[in-house]
């Protein structure tokens, strides 16, 4: 009876791993922006770096669909990876959902974490993205000023005629 019991355990734990082996394959498959028999990335920021380059030549009705699978993998699995690929994302100049507040909150504990892969990365793209918002607000400035001088302008013309 025991060595039922044993040789039960062992098909069962089997099973399992077996199951577990093929979990594991299933997440080996090439990402869809790694191109076959392209350049293969050997860690994850090489993998996002290629992501990136991906996006960027996307356009329309399919960057609203990637923005929506960088969201749904962010939401089932908020790890380092999916939180840079969906700051990515939505960090893209131009697009409709363009959110760089969003994107900074996101990679905002990937940075924090001194010891992570991806930490060189999310810090990089973090900084970028603080740069513009200052740049955006200076121009914003720049903008106020000129159109204040134009108004001086109209008014100064206005009083000469």
């Amino acid at each position: 009876m025991n060595a039922r019991l044993v040789v039960a355990a062992l098909f069962c734990g089997a099973m399992l791993a077996g199951c577990n082996t093929l979990r594991g394959l299933e997440s080996l498959e090439p990402a869809p922006w790694v191109q076959p028999g392209g350049l293969q990335p050997a860690t994850d920021a090489e993998s996002l770096l290629l992501y990136y380059q991906f996006v960027r030549k996307l356009s329309g009705a399919e960057l609203n669909r990637e923005h929506d699978a960088a969201r749904q993998a962010h939401n089932r699995s908020r790890s380092d990876f999916n939180r840079v690929r969906f700051a990515m994302v939505l960090s893209l100049p131009g697009a409709t959902f363009n959110d760089d507040g969003r994107a900074l909150e996101l990679l905002d504990p990937v940075t924090k974490n001194a010891g992570g892969q991806l930490n060189g990365l999310a810090y990089l793209l973090s900084n970028q993205l603080q740069e513009r918002k200052r740049l955006d607000a200076n121009a914003q400035g720049l903008q106020q000023k000129l159109d204040a001088l134009r108004l001086l302008e109209r008014s100064m013309i206005e009083r000469t005629r």
